[in-house]
């Protein structure tokens, strides 16, 4: 009379929890990689916004600096340090302004750099 095997043998258990575990490890990698690109495009949202604001001042002022200016601002509770670097062109009243932004406490990688034109008066 043949024996009918019940159940799983001891090998066979620590194959499929070797698999477990590994594809276990994998999700984890790749949830950490997620969150961690959708904190950079969260900085790099807010500094564009930043961007924005500071680019639709200048626009409306109509008044370009000579020369580059900095300053600080406050977004969504962060702290943001902009330049502002106007650009010569040859085309009389219109002028080139880049705006780049970085997080206040590393101001030497901005997030984002934005070219406009401003018409001055």
């Amino acid at each position: 009379m043949p024996k009918t095997q019940h159940g799983m043998t001891l090998l066979e258990v620590l194959v499929a929890v070797a698999i477990f575990a590994v594809a276990a490890l994998s999700v984890m990698k790749a949830t950490g990689q997620h969150t961690r690109s959708l904190s950079r495009l969260e900085q790099k949202t807010l500094a564009a916004m930043v961007a924005d604001n500071q680019l639709a001042e200048v626009v409306l002022s109509g008044k370009v600096p000579d020369k580059a200016t900095q300053g600080t601002t406050e977004m969504a509770g962060q702290r943001w340090q902009w330049q502002l670097t106007p650009i010569a062109t040859n085309t009389g009243p219109l002028r080139a302004v880049d705006l780049a932004v970085a997080a206040a406490e590393s101001t030497d990688n901005p997030l984002v750099t934005v070219r406009t034109y401003v018409a001055t008066r």
